[in-house]
């Protein structure tokens, strides 16, 4: 199969939608089918309002045109809601092709919290934007549930899996902090929800790895947190496994890949009981939900290494390439 994958998100983005498309792509490749990615990268482009680390492609339509004329897919898959995915958008509709479509960001709830714009002015945008969509493809029950709820159809079921490799259970000796070290892991920006974190009393210590337009308020706000930036590969996993818990203060997640990376180091989780946390924290031997996030972490703290390690060995990045491709929607030859 030759897929165009279309995606506003990418490198050097650092967050759970680029690291899904990434391995994905890795994934299909694997498996002998041809990927041509189209990203911002590719593009002239202009910084997001807000959130200036994330280029937005200028007018891309012409040179979406003809990259798809010279790749010559059999699949298109559009990942994300931006400028890109618009123009391919059109580009297939024009075309009269097929093409599937994703939910990886509740952009409803992050455009509210950045600019008060009612959700439901939004929820309107994206169904028009997927009413064409083959299938939608979302992580979790919860979030196709919400989708079917605002009027959502075609949605098919694509989950997500973790590099068992790489996260594992380690010395805990790279974080020379008061115990128990208290962990947060991803963005740090409004709608990650993570002032809900620090400003609880906890013992020990709160480590917050990741960077945002948020971290110059948060640090000047709670000035005995810990925080201590971007940091990937195996340098995010050795800190990762130095924690005692991970605390996932989200509520606007569509799933949390960091609680998989979290869980498969051996760390147990802390949420509150909203969609992604409750799709993967099921039987609460791995983390506990609770509306009271620090008497969630009070609790995750008793739970065994071993059973968080089970729980992400539940996810794999192979099943879930397998759940995409049959989810994709193949035309001509």
């Amino acid at each position: 199969m030759r897929l165009a994958l279309v995606t506003d998100a990418w490198a050097p983005q650092t967050n759970g939608v680029v690291r899904t498309l990434m391995r994905t792509r890795d994934e299909l490749t694997a498996m002998g089918h041809t990927v041509e990615v189209i990203s911002p990268d590719q593009f002239n482009g202009f910084p997001c309002p807000t959130y200036p680390e994330i280029k937005l492609a200028f007018l891309p339509g012409r040179k979406i045109a003809r990259t798809m004329a010279a790749f010559r897919p059999n699949a298109i898959h559009i990942a994300t809601e931006g400028p890109l995915g618009h123009a391919a958008r059109g580009y297939c509709l024009d075309h009269g092709l097929p093409f599937t479509t994703a939910y990886h960001t509740r952009f409803p709830e992050y455009v509210e919290a950045r600019f008060a714009v009612p959700v439901g002015l939004s929820y309107a945008w994206l169904r028009r934007f997927h009413a064409k969509s083959r299938s939608i493809m979302v992580a979790t029950p919860s979030i196709e549930s919400d989708l079917v709820s605002r009027g959502f159809g075609n949605i098919r079921r694509w989950s997500r899996g973790v590099d068992l490799d790489l996260f594992k259970p380690r010395d805990k000796a790279l974080l020379d902090l008061p115990r128990p070290i208290h962990l947060f892991v991803g963005r740090v920006a409004i709608e990650k929800n993570i002032e809900a974190f620090l400003t609880l009393d906890l013992p020990g210590s709160q480590v917050v790895i990741g960077d945002g337009p948020q971290m110059s308020e948060l640090k000047r706000k709670f000035p005995k947190a810990h925080f201590l930036g971007k940091k990937v590969g195996e340098d995010l996993a050795r800190h990762y496994a130095a924690a005692d818990v991970f605390v996932f203060p989200s509520l606007t997640d569509t799933f949390g890949l960091v609680i998989l990376e979290a869980l498969a180091s051996g760390l147990p989780v802390a949420a509150y009981p909203v969609p992604g946390p409750r799709d993967i924290l099921t039987d609460g031997s791995a983390g506990v939900l609770d509306s009271d996030l620090g008497a969630a972490v009070r609790k995750a703290l008793a739970l065994p290494a071993a059973q968080c390690r089970a729980l992400a060995e539940r996810f794999s990045w192979e099943a879930a390439t397998e759940q995409f491709l049959g989810n994709l929607a193949p035309f001509g030859a």
